[in-house]
């Protein structure tokens, strides 16, 4: 009677999870793959081959878009990366008991507002009105107004200053297990702050760098309103191809092709640099 009893509880715990991933994640990804082998005939007559994905492979702009896309967004993870990876170490390692909980919540902080009034608080620093080209022209450093949005640079800005709490938070969850005694260790055997930064913390956080490099990677090439918030006209990002042929093209079909082959190509990317860095995704999450 408990067994079963325990086997229910089970059940009931995890329905929330299965119902989630179920509705919310598999079910839709099937009706896009459903409608991506979909081929328009004749008015509302179908057939099912692979002509979506045929076009999408030979329309030279759409193949550079998802590229370029996907060059912007390990651009963003290194440098979420590098940016990221001082503040969780100081957080994990340096910072007292006491101040860690502040530390993290000034991270969370952004989270606060949504990514459209984050791009517009770019948008208000940058444009050629903004404060900081209004601040410069006032103290002579500049004669006229410049205008800093819509170029690749700010979309960059914008977008590690969107995704890098993704990666501080799984850095602090693995430094945070290490014992001191190794880095301990590491100076009392003659190693300097570099030797013990690449011997033992970096192949230490491994685990983090890898379950953040994914996130931030995957949030970033899936971002839509700072790339086009940002880039303006100039922006190339493929999620914005995507949009058109839903919303403006209105073609359901050429539209889940895009959505399918983006992410296929960003989980071949992750899996990739996976096997370049000797990872596993299984062992990456059971560590972190």
């Amino acid at each position: 009677m408990s067994r079963d009893a325990g086997r229910l509880s089970l059940i009931l715990l995890f329905m929330p999870f299965v119902l989630w991933i179920g509705l919310l994640i598999i079910l839709p990804q099937l009706g896009i793959g459903y409608y991506s082998l979909r081929e328009k005939v004749g008015f509302n007559q179908f057939e099912f081959g692979l002509k979506n994905y045929v076009d999408f492979i030979g329309e030279p702009v759409y193949r550079n878009t998802l590229l370029r896309t996907a060059w912007m967004s390990i651009l963003v993870t290194i440098l979420a990366l590098i940016a990221g990876f001082p503040v969780a170490y100081y957080i994990a390692k340096i910072a007292k008991e006491r101040s860690r909980a502040a530390l993290f919540l000034m991270c969370l902080i952004p989270l606060w507002v949504s990514d459209l009034v984050r791009a517009y608080g770019w948008i208000v620093l940058l444009r050629e009105t903004g404060v900081i080209s209004t601040a410069l022209v006032k103290m002579g450093i500049i004669g006229q107004p410049v205008e800093m949005l819509y170029n690749d640079i700010t979309v960059v800005m914008g977008l590690v200053y969107t995704v890098i709490l993704f990666m501080i938070v799984p850095l602090v969850s693995t430094l945070q297990g290490m014992d001191d005694a190794l880095l301990e260790a590491g100076y009392n055997l003659g190693g300097s702050r570099l030797t013990v930064f690449r011997r033992i913390i970096v192949p230490y956080a491994m685990p983090g760098i890898v379950s953040g490099c994914i996130i931030t990677f995957m949030l970033t090439a899936g971002s839509y309103l700072t790339p086009i918030l940002l880039g303006g006209k100039n922006s190339s990002w493929f999620t914005e191809q995507i949009y058109n042929q839903f919303i403006t093209r209105y073609n359901w079909e050429s539209g889940s092709a895009f959505g399918v082959s983006l992410l296929v190509f960003t989980s071949f990317v992750v899996w990739a640099g996976l096997r370049l860095t000797g990872q596993s995704l299984a062992t990456t999450v059971a560590k972190d």
